[in-house]
C-alpha cells in the first residue's frame, strides 16, 4: 500500500520553476530516498507534503485520500535549517513545541524524558539552547520531530554536523522507528547513507523527476555486465585468453592479490567468462560490479544534463 502518493505536482515562483510534474510514491513502512543536487527542488516538495507551501497544481494523498491541514499533526520534520529559539531552555522549548503538536503537557513530559534519557542528555533539560553545540542542538530538534509518534516523519539532511558515532547513534534510531511502523521520507546529499537506509528512492533534478523504484531496481537498471575477478597467477596469460568478446577495463590490486576489472559484451557470457580464465590462473572471487547509488547519482544528472542539450530536445 502507498501512504503517501504525489501525483504531478507543480510549483513556480517568481521567475522560477521549482518542481514540473513532479510524482512519487512512498510505500508504507518504508525509508524513502528523496534524492538531487542542491536547489533541485527537494525542499519545496516536502514543504508542499507539510502544508507550509500550495502546490500550483497535482495533488498530495495521504493514504489514499488528499492531504489535509489537520494531517500535520501526524508528520514529523526536521528541517535541513535549525529552528531552536537560542534563549529558552531546552526542556521548555521540547514541551513547547510537542504540545503544538496536539499533545498533552503530562503526555508530552513523560515521552521527553523517555528520550532525553534514550539519548542520554537528560542533564541538558534545564540549559539554554545557545550552551549546547550544533550537534546537541540537532539531537533535541530530532526527539521534538519524533515525540508525538508521527506516522510520517520527514528528515532533510538528518545527519549534518554529527560526528560518526553520533549519526550512527541516529541511523539506528531511524532504522528503529521504521520497525516501530513509521514511514520515513529521508533527504540527503549522504549516498552511503541511503544505500544504508533507504528502500526506495526518488532522484529530483532541476525540478523533475529522473529515477524512481526500489533501490535494489534501480543499481540492477544501472549495473553494466562489469565482473571484478581476483587471482593470482600472470597477468600475460590472463590476458593473453581474452577474445573480442570480453573488455579489459582495469588493473587492481585486492587483498595483496592482483584484480582485473571486465566488461562482458552482450553476446557472451559471465560463465563463458570464467571458463576462459580458470585454465590460465588461479581464480579467488569473481563478482559482478553493481554500481553505487553515488555513481548511478552522477550519471542519471549528467545523462540528463546531456538529454536538456541535445539539439533534438525541443
Amino acid at each position: 500500500m502507498d501512504f503517501l502518493t504525489i501525483k504531478d505536482i507543480n510549483k513556480s515562483f517568481v521567475n522560477h520553476l521549482a518542481l514540473d510534474r513532479v510524482s512519487l510514491r512512498v510505500p508504507e513502512n518504508s525509508i524513502y530516498g528523496l534524492l538531487g543536487p542542491n536547489g533541485a527542488g527537494k525542499t519545496t516538495l516536502i514543504r508542499i507534503i507539510n502544508r507550509i507551501t500550495a502546490q500550483d497544481s497535482g495533488e498530495v494523498y495521504l493514504k489514499g485520500r488528499k492531504i489535509r491541514m489537520k494531517d500535520v499533526f501526524s508528520i514529523g520534520y526536521l528541517p535541513e535549517e535549525r529552528g531552536l529559539y537560542k534563549k529558552m531552555k531546552v526542556g521548555e522549548q521540547a514541551l513547547y513545541l510537542a504540545q503544538l503538536k496536539g499533545m498533552d503537557k503530562k503526555t508530552a513530559i513523560e515521552k521527553l524524558k523517555y528520550w532525553f534519557r534514550r539519548f542520554e542528555i537528560q542533564d541538558w533539560w534545564d540549559k539554554k539552547i545557545e550552551e549546547l553545540s550544533k550537534g546537541m542542538q540537532q539531537k533535541v530538534q530530532f526527539i521534538t520531530t519524533v515525540v508525538h509518534e508521527p506516522e510520517l516523519l520527514i528528515f532533510d539532511e538528518p545527519f549534518s554536523g554529527f560526528d560518526p558515532i553520533n549519526a550512527n547513534m541516529l541511523k539506528n534510531e531511524v532504522l528503529r522507528l521504521k520497525e516501530q511502523g513509521s514511514t520515513i521520507i529521508f533527504s540527503t546529499h549522504n549516498m552511503s547513507s541511503v544505500e544504508e537506509l533507504c528502500d526506495h528512492i526518488t532522484l529530483i533534478n532541476k525540478a523533475r523527476n529522473l529515477l524512481e523504484g526500489p533501490i535494489d531496481e534501480i543499481r540492477q537498471r544501472y549495473k553494466s555486465n562489469i565482473y571484478e575477478i581476483e587471482y593470482r597467477g600472470e597477468v600475460q596469460k590472463l590476458e593473453a585468453v581474452l577474445n573480442g568478446n570480453y573488455q579489459l577495463l582495469e588493473h587492481l590490486t585486492r587483498n595483496g592479490n592482483r584484480a582485473v576489472r571486465i566488461r562482458v559484451l552482450q553476446q557472451s557470457s559471465d560463465n563463458e567468462l570464467l571458463s576462459l580464465i580458470l585454465p590460465v590462473v588461479e581464480v579467488i572471487a569473481f563478482r559482478e560490479v553493481i554500481p553505487s547509488m553515488n555513481d548511478i547519482f552522477i550519471q542519471a544528472v549528467h545523462e540528463f544534463a546531456n538529454d536538456q542539450t541535445s539539439p533534438y530536445n525541443e
